[in-house]
């Protein structure tokens, strides 16, 4: 890859359209925090000056893919749209069959649908949220397997979203019976957004061909990291990035998606496989709960700009753009002695909040604590990823999570380097003030995704 001859990367794209950001006061957003229960999820959108809780969904459009809305089939079966983004995903994927459905859940719905179910295990490198929800929902059981490094948020690392492939052969040789099929995510979200390396997906492809178990990418975030691999791997340098992503999906069996990261919309997803039995068992799934599997609960126009995004996110000058803004915003924390998890991730840097608030114990849910105060300094919303989402409750007894992190996700062509350095600013100074945060405990919850939902209060 050619060395850019400027120090500073700029955005790849022009503004065209912008939309006013919520200002609000100290004394507004205490209310707002005390009426939200201290979940940021139940906080108005406009009440929140720079929104970081997520990347899902919340990138912006490109005037390609504005011009594409407009040539939106709204047939109900049949629709031209859907060839267009059949041959989209078919071309970069490899796979045959294609099935579009609203969101990457549905996709983990309909598939854990029909091969989950009691005494099943579903390995992976590690589950997200929705993703293992869908899992246990169907009554299996969501083994996560990452490489021992990624528990490490100290040290760096090219491919901290690696899978364990000695602990997955063990787990597939002692219970291969009950393993339906392994997923690998790419990037691995819940522990620092971190790329699996190419190496990585050909071993997991080779263990699982052996034992004859069908493997998926959870394909959310495909192109960074398939940038990442151009970055770190040598022997793939000189490709391009959608070369690489066309060789991770060659490597497996199927993927589901989530096209509100990678596709660059506001709504959507695939699920896609080569095996048409299972195809047609999820069509079957589709019909009753997504919609006919030639629209699966999106308009025309959506499968049109779904399209566009996924051949535009593939573009070189985007990536590098997309890679470094993210380890920007990385770097600037660490100025601040604010602990994340190294190197920065794709889409997201996380905070080691256990460490940054060493004073609140996992059970009074430091990285919630954290998110709270991030919101009451200067309005900017993130998402805890700690013993809030992924915290068991077992006889009474609280089980608090591996890991307590915040995570600043960043969305996509959306804000600014003034924007990111604004956080940066604010972020050092509540490190000034950090044992003056508090820690939360549970009011009330649900016992599926809590994290959505909980009412907590100041302890």
């Amino acid at each position: 890859m050619s060395k850019s001859a400027w120090n500073t990367i700029i955005e790849p794209f022009k503004i065209k359209s912008v939309e006013p950001l919520g200002f609000t006061d100290p004394k507004e957003r205490e209310e707002i925090l005390r009426q939200a229960h201290y979940n940021i999820f139940k906080i108005p959108a406009d009440k929140v000056l720079i929104d970081l809780l997520t990347d899902s969904g919340t990138a912006a459009m490109s005037a390609e893919q504005w011009g594409a809305l407009m040539r939106g089939d709204e047939s109900y079966a049949g629709a031209r749209s859907f060839f267009v983004f059949e041959k989209t995903v078919r071309d970069l994927t490899g796979y045959r069959e294609i099935l579009p459905v609203h969101q990457g859940r549905a996709a983990e719905r309909i598939l854990f649908g029909f091969v989950g179910g009691k005494g099943k295990v579903i390995p992976a490198n590690t589950h997200f949220d929705t993703t293992r929800a869908n899992v246990e929902v169907s009554g299996a059981e969501a083994l996560d397997l990452p490489v021992p490094e990624a528990w490490n948020f100290h040290t760096g690392g090219s491919f901290k979203g690696d899978m364990d492939c000695e602990a997955l052969e063990k787990v597939l040789k002692s219970k291969g019976k009950s393993v339906p099929l392994v997923i690998l995510t790419i990037t691995n979200n819940s522990l620092g957004g971190q790329p699996v390396s190419m190496k990585n997906i050909k071993e997991v492809s080779r263990i699982c061909k052996k034992y004859r178990v069908p493997l998926f990418l959870d394909a959310a975030r495909f192109a960074e990291n398939a940038y990442f691999i151009k970055l770190r791997e040598q022997c793939y340098a000189s490709k391009t990035p959608r070369a690489i992503a066309q060789e991770m999906f060659s490597h497996a069996d199927g993927c589901l998606m989530s096209a509100k990261k990678d596709g660059l919309v506001n709504m959507g997803g695939f699920l896609a496989m080569n095996d048409p039995h299972w195809a047609q068992k999820a069509r079957e799934i589709e019909i009753i709960g997504e919609g006919f599997p030639t629209y699966g609960g999106l308009a025309g126009r959506d499968l049109e700009a779904m399209s566009q995004g996924l051949q535009e996110v593939l573009d070189e000058e985007y990536l590098k753009y997309r890679i470094r803004s993210v380890e920007y915003l990385g770097e600037g924390l660490q100025e601040h002695g604010v602990p994340i998890v190294e190197p920065p991730g794709g889409h997201a840097v996380y905070v080691n909040a256990k460490e940054f608030l060493g004073h609140i114990p996992p059970e009074r849910f430091p990285a919630q604590a954290l998110v709270c105060a991030l919101y009451l300094e200067a309005g900017i919303r993130t998402v805890e990823i700690g013993s809030l989402m992924f915290g068991k409750r077992n006889n009474g007894k609280f089980i608090p999570a591996k890991m307590e992190l915040l995570r600043l996700a960043v969305p996509r062509r959306v804000y600014t380097q003034s924007h990111i350095d604004f956080v940066i600013e604010v972020f050092g100074r509540l490190a000034k003030k950090r044992e003056k945060i508090q820690g939360l405990k549970i009011v009330e919850a649900s016992p599926i995704l809590t994290h959505f939902t909980a009412k907590l209060a100041p302890v």
